[in-house]
């Protein structure tokens, strides 16, 4: 059904490319995973021709291994709080507790949000806040007493009840947790997430995005991860475009990020999502990234992890959406119809019903899936049994894409 490296030559698709990189895209067309130092050159390699063929090669792939179905999951954005101990030298989502945007959701909102996104459609209920804002502020820690709680994780179990109750499924993305704290959201969530951005140490160096954020530490990071696969918890991870790296850093993010699936089974995505500039910020006037540099980085993706999932934010690349089809992604991520994207708020999630239009046009469907990736929900070990019941009653009522 789909061309091998034999009917690709036949096609003249690599006609005019270097013969060292149609030795490479040949092989990878017939099944082999492309190399480290190949992927490095790849993102450093500027000819036009290369590009192309590079996004050919990324889209049968991703045809061969995840068909034309390509993946969102409808979602309520819950910013349980802003508060956050790390500084990104990138970020406005964080906030101090005197700044007047700060805010931390009570328990009504958070049900009111659930009950309204689940009225629209929505499936997934995203916790998202900022890492270990109780170990830096004593006001906050004085609002979790008031809801009840003695720490985040107790108010994020709290939260992710509340959602369970509106018909929503949890995903939390909370920064670094410990092992204990991610069993004990287990019961509540369906999956996990937290992104490694990049694995080089340099970055959390003095002028750095990172510096001034501790829990930004890659080994830190990786480790979570890596409990996550040893809890057998569905996790959701990525890496962050034009924060300083280098096309080695991007490279070895995302073999790291290979590695911990190829032991564990258990990252659901890999998100390439690419830095928007923002005033106030550090990096108000660093460059971002172009839309070939996110098209080329999702490609090398898809070589180097053929069949695992590979998303970019839609809502970040807005007229870039037929590229990054191309580049061979499979799922757009969360998109809603009622909260924005907190993180990016410039940035408007697409209509869902003009994304559909436009993947039909490139010959794809759209289809909506849970925060739990459909491959999961017949592997008891990643679901927990508090869990299980409600997911198969859902998916037996609605059905769940193959993916």
């Amino acid at each position: 059904m789909f061309p091998g490296a034999a009917e690709v030559r036949g096609s003249g698709v690599l006609d005019g490319v270097h013969r060292k990189w149609r030795h490479v895209f040949a092989r990878a067309l017939d099944g082999e995973i492309v190399d480290r130092g190949a992927a490095i050159e790849l993102l450093e390699e500027t000819d036009a021709q290369v590009f192309q063929a590079l996004l050919f090669v990324a889209s049968e792939i991703r045809c061969r291994e995840k068909g034309r179905i390509v993946t969102y999951s409808p979602k309520v954005f819950l910013p349980i709080t802003n508060l956050c101990l790390d500084r990104c030298g990138y970020c406005t989502f964080r906030a101090d507790p005197d700044d007047p945007h700060a805010w931390t959701m009570p328990p009504e909102e958070v049900r009111s949000v659930c009950q309204h996104g689940q009225q629209l459609g929505c499936t997934e209920a995203l916790l998202c806040l900022g890492d270990k804002p109780e170990r830096a502020f004593k006001i906050y820690r004085s609002t979790l007493r008031v809801f009840g709680c003695e720490s985040t994780v107790d108010y994020l179990v709290h939260c992710s009840q509340i959602a369970l109750n509106q018909g929503l499924f949890p995903h939390t993305n909370a920064g670094l947790l410990s092992r204990e704290d991610m069993d004990r959201l287990r019961p509540t969530n369906v999956s996990l997430g937290l992104m490694l951005e990049n694995v080089s140490p340099r970055l959390r160096q003095r002028g750095q995005a990172h510096a001034q954020a501790p829990d930004k530490d890659p080994e830190k990071r990786l480790g979570m991860m890596r409990q996550a696969g040893e809890l057998r918890i569905p996790f959701t991870t990525g890496i962050l475009l034009g924060i300083g790296e280098t096309p080695t850093e991007i490279v070895d993010s995302l073999l790291a990020i290979r590695s911990l699936h190829e032991e564990f089974g258990h990252i659901q995505e890999i998100i390439v999502q690419n830095f928007r500039a923002k005033p106030t910020t550090r990096m108000a006037s660093a460059p971002e990234p172009s839309n070939i540099d996110t098209a080329k980085v999702l490609a090398v993706a898809r070589l180097l992890a053929p069949a695992m999932n590979i998303q970019a934010p839609p809502n970040l690349s807005p007229y870039d959406h037929r590229l990054l089809l191309h580049a061979g992604l499979n799922d757009w991520g969360g998109i809603s119809p009622l909260t924005p994207d907190f993180v990016n708020p410039e940035a408007p999630w697409p209509h869902v019903a003009a994304l559909a239009s436009l993947c039909r046009e490139e010959g794809f469907t759209l289809v909506p899936r849970l925060p739990v990736y459909p491959h999961y929900l017949s592997r008891p070990e990643f679901i927990h049994e508090n869990l299980r019941p409600r997911l198969q009653d859902f998916v037996q009522q609605k059905g769940a894409p193959s993916c």
